[in-house]
């Protein structure tokens, strides 16, 4: 029988219950909706994270409880134990420089000013790890520091009526990726209205 390669599917976020409905925690929420989904708990403590596993697909699920910036040290200590190529490594995240209800699955590229995929980059010494990217739109008012007030910030009303959508279709596009692989979820997902529901401007 030929040896299933694992993978790490990594959602960004930071610990502690005061940041779980903040912008910058929907890697956590889709992560963890996909746990749900696959029947797996993420509960155990290793490499700085809460992690569950799912012997039958191949997937470990990892959550790092380092706090944003530093979450890339959290996934190398993983990717060290488990020998998984970059490749086979996937973050879900929060993209400002995307509209919410909007998703882009991408393979490499910069960290965009998004502290735990820059962390990424310098600890794993690639940026060859496939991004699920979920849009949380831009603040509407230019701020000195707009970024990190909005992203730590939570979700207006008419944004939270849509982030259930958002974190079940983002869930979906991951189970497809495990599925049928990633340029397949790309071709379904990374269009506008894939998520179901409506942008907003």
């Amino acid at each position: 029988m030929e040896e299933k390669t694992e993978r790490l599917i990594v959602g960004l976020g930071n610990p502690e219950a005061g940041y779980a409905d903040t912008r910058h925690n929907l890697g956590f929420a889709c992560v963890g909706e996909l746990a749900k989904r696959l029947g797996v708990r993420i509960d155990r403590k290793r490499w700085q994270s809460l992690v569950g596993h799912s012997e039958a697909r191949g997937v470990w699920l990892i959550l790092p409880q380092t706090y944003m910036n530093l979450s890339g040290e959290a996934v190398a200590k993983a990717i060290k134990d488990i020998h998984v190529p970059p490749q086979q490594v996937w973050v879900v995240y929060d993209e400002l420089d995307l509209p919410l209800c909007r998703m882009r699955i991408r393979v490499g590229g910069s960290g965009a000013g998004h502290n735990g995929v820059k962390s990424l980059i310098a600890s794993l010494g690639t940026d060859e790890f496939v991004r699920f990217r979920i849009g949380i739109g831009k603040p509407a008012t230019k701020g000195s520091r707009p970024g990190v007030h909005y992203v730590l910030g939570r979700f207006t009303k008419v944004e939270a009526a849509r982030v259930p959508k958002v974190i079940d279709g983002v869930a979906s596009a991951l189970e497809l990726a495990l599925e049928a692989g990633v340029e397949r979820a790309m071709d379904s997902y990374n269009r506008p209205g894939a998520l179901g529901c409506e942008e907003l401007p």
